[in-house]
This record gives structure tokens, C-alpha cells and sequence, in this order.
């Protein structure tokens, strides 16, 4: 009898192991999906992300935004060219050349106005350019080799009896959820990013507009700098990825197999706090606010 008690306990440590070699599948194919779709994901420019939501938001900014800001630009002109005058000795000091430097200002604040999605795609074609590049070094290195992992796995599962086996498949059927929704986060961060630039990119008419005004000018530059903050934050979203797949590719599966399925799922809660860390930390770099 004796025999048929080992039989069925092979056949259901066989089923147990099944399970769980497919949940570890998906799980690696998980992460595998996720860095991959990262990477492509914040390597996008706004016209190359979704070109019809890119053509509605131009749309809008050169019919209703760029008339406002035809407005600020007069007002801020008027301010300027009355600070000049009334600054020289109440008019007594006026020379003609301050006049040539204001036409010169209004010249360039209309020129910046009429071409502010070239300015604003210039900065996110360069922020592109780097993402590319990093994508380049790290995604050679980002993809876990699934069979070569599981392999690793498969001694110590051999040797584990059925109630940690069972364990094993509790932990990582709830470690595969937690990383379907971990996956979920990390594309609500992903398109949060692309919609917020899309929002920059609506209203970049009015804080251009200002440019020109010594006093006004700051909105203007911050603005640039939010730019550049937000075309490097997919930079920095690369590096996290970059870490990110060392981790995991490090881990020491075939030692503690109940560390390690918990120790991805620790890295991949890492990486989205990271990923939304990666704005507010690029703004900071920039001196954004």
C-alpha cells in the first residue's frame, strides 16, 4: 500500500509544482512585460505618444491660448515700455536706443509666441534623444531569462514536501496578483506623465509670453525648467528601471525560495514609489516649482 500513498503524493506534489512554476512564469513574464513597456513607454515624444490627442491639444493652444497670450504680451510690453520711460529721470534722460531695445523685445515675445510648440518640442525631442540612449545601455541588460530561473527553482521545489508546497502556492498566486496591480500603478504613472506634458504643452503660449520682461520673465523660465524637468523625469523612470532589473536579476532564487518570491514583490512596490518619486525629484534638479 505503501506505494500507491507515494504514487498519489507524486502526482500531487507534480500538480503543486505545476502551479507553481506557472505562477513564477507569470510573475517573470510580468516583470519582463513591465520594464519592456517602461521603457518604450518614456521613450515617446507627445506627437509619438498618441498623435491624435498631440493634434487636439495644438489645436486648442493656437485657437484659444495663443490669442490670451497676444493679450499678455501687449500687456506686458506696456508695462515695459512705461518702466523705461518714467526710470530715466522722469523722461529727461530718454535716448533712442531704448526704444530700438524695446522693438527688438516685442519682436522676439511675438516670435516666441508664434513658434512655442517648436520650442516646446525641441525640449522634449532632446529629452527623447537621452532616453533612447539610456534605453540602449540598459535594455540589454533589463529581461530576466525565465527558463534559467526557474530551472534554479526546481531543485529545492523537488525536495519541499505538500504543506509548503501549498504555502508556496498561496504566496505566489497573492505575489502574481500584487504584481498585476503593481502593473496597473505603474501604467497610471506612465500615462499621469504623458498627460500631464500634454497639459504643459496646451498652455505654453502664456508663461512664453512673458519671456521677454525682466520682471515677469520668471514665469516664463520656471516654466522651461518644469519642461526640462518633465522630459528628464523619463530619464530618470530609465535609471529606475535600470536598478529595478539588476535587483531582480540578482536575486538568489534556489537559497530561500519564500524570500525571494517576496523579495520581487518588494522590489516591484520599490520601483512604483520610485517611478512616482521620479517628478517631484527631477522638478527639484531643475529648480522647478
Amino acid at each position: 500500500m505503501d506505494f500507491i500513498f507515494d504514487a498519489i503524493n507524486e502526482w500531487i506534489k507534480k500538480i503543486l509544482i505545476g502551479a507553481i512554476n506557472g505562477n513564477l512564469s507569470t510573475m517573470f513574464g510580468d516583470v519582463n512585460e513591465k520594464v519592456g513597456t517602461i521603457a518604450t513607454e518614456v521613450g515617446k515624444t507627445p506627437q509619438g505618444w498618441n498623435g491624435n490627442i498631440f493634434s487636439m491639444v495644438q489645436n486648442l493652444s493656437e485657437t484659444i491660448i495663443i490669442p490670451i497670450a497676444g493679450i499678455v504680451i501687449t500687456y506686458v510690453l506696456c508695462y515695459e515700455l512705461i518702466s523705461m520711460i518714467t526710470e530715466k529721470n522722469n523722461m529727461h534722460d530718454i535716448d533712442t536706443f531704448m526704444f530700438f531695445k524695446w522693438f527688438f523685445k516685442a519682436w522676439v515675445a511675438v516670435f516666441l509666441v508664434t513658434h512655442t510648440f517648436d520650442l516646446t518640442m525641441a525640449v522634449f525631442d532632446m529629452a527623447q534623444h537621452v532616453v533612447s540612449g539610456a534605453a540602449g545601455i540598459i535594455g540589454g541588460d533589463t529581461n530576466i531569462d525565465v527558463e534559467a530561473a526557474l530551472s534554479a527553482m526546481q531543485s529545492g521545489l523537488d525536495a519541499m514536501e505538500i504543506p509548503e508546497l501549498l504555502l508556496l502556492v498561496l504566496e505566489t498566486s497573492l505575489v502574481s496578483l500584487c504584481m498585476k496591480i503593481m502593473s496597473v500603478l505603474i501604467t497610471v504613472i506612465l500615462y499621469g506623465r504623458m498627460i500631464e506634458i500634454y497639459l504643459y504643452c496646451s498652455v505654453a503660449p502664456i508663461p512664453i509670453a512673458t519671456m521677454t520682461n525682466r520682471e515677469w520673465g520668471q514665469i516664463g523660465n520656471n516654466y522651461l525648467k518644469s519642461l526640462l524637468a518633465i522630459g528628464f523625469q523619463g530619464f530618470l523612470m530609465m535609471i529606475c528601471v535600470g536598478i529595478y532589473a539588476v535587483l531582480v536579476n540578482d536575486m538568489i532564487v534556489a537559497d530561500n525560495l519564500h524570500s525571494a518570491i517576496f523579495s520581487l514583490a518588494a522590489y516591484t512596490v520599490i520601483l512604483c514609489f520610485s517611478l512616482f518619486k521620479s517628478g517631484a525629484l527631477a522638478k527639484s534638479i531643475f529648480s522647478a516649482h
